[in-house]
């Protein structure tokens, strides 16, 4: 797996462009990871829906939740599937519009600073194997391009925790870490 530095793309991942997105402030390399949650409808897993999403696409009237995303206009740079598949909406080096309001170490906007990953999931069910096993896969190929250490891959809960709490109580933070550690010790 290796990222594509010209386009901004992960080679191994499928491409959905999405059009929301901007560029990163001048001279902003990314330096976080961000994970997140999502299943669409809630709940549900293995549609295009998620993808829908992300691209600006979704059938609003293909369930009666859809009806209050309306006026969202959200996109993530990378997706994991239930089955470990990896999907792409936003070149790395752009800006994806992930962490909405949020902050890092006092530092605002994440989105000019990070890169999302979303985990097709939900609060009360664990994630997969295969996901966990693709995100290792990714953050170790993040970490060896970036300035992204271990204690800089953290939730969206904490860069906005009083509105977020994803990736949720069912993921796997200590296994997550001791994973990173082992990376680290790699590269």
């Amino acid at each position: 797996m290796k990222i594509n530095k010209k386009t901004g793309l992960i080679e191994a991942a499928e491409f959905f462009a999405s059009p929301f997105f901007d560029e990163r402030p001048k001279n902003t390399e990314p330096d976080l990871v961000v994970i997140h949650s999502i299943s669409l409808p809630p709940g549900e897993f293995g549609s295009n829906m998620i993808n829908d999403f992300f691209c600006g696409t979704l059938d609003k009237g293909a369930h009666p939740y859809f009806a209050t995303l309306d006026d969202f206009e959200v996109s993530t740079h990378l997706l994991i599937d239930r089955k470990g598949k990896l999907s792409q909406f936003v070149p790395l080096h752009k800006r994806a519009w992930h962490a909405g309001v949020s902050s890092f170490k006092g530092r605002e906007n994440c989105n000019d600073f990070s890169i999302g990953i979303e985990l097709e999931g939900t609060d009360d069910l664990p994630y997969e194997k295969a996901q966990y096993s693709k995100l290792f896969e990714v953050l170790n190929l993040l970490m060896k391009n970036y300035n992204i250490t271990r204690d800089r891959v953290v939730g969206h809960v904490d860069i906005a925790p009083s509105r977020k709490n994803d990736p949720g109580p069912m993921f796997d933070w200590p296994y997550l870490r001791k994973s990173l550690d082992k990376l680290t010790l790699k590269i």
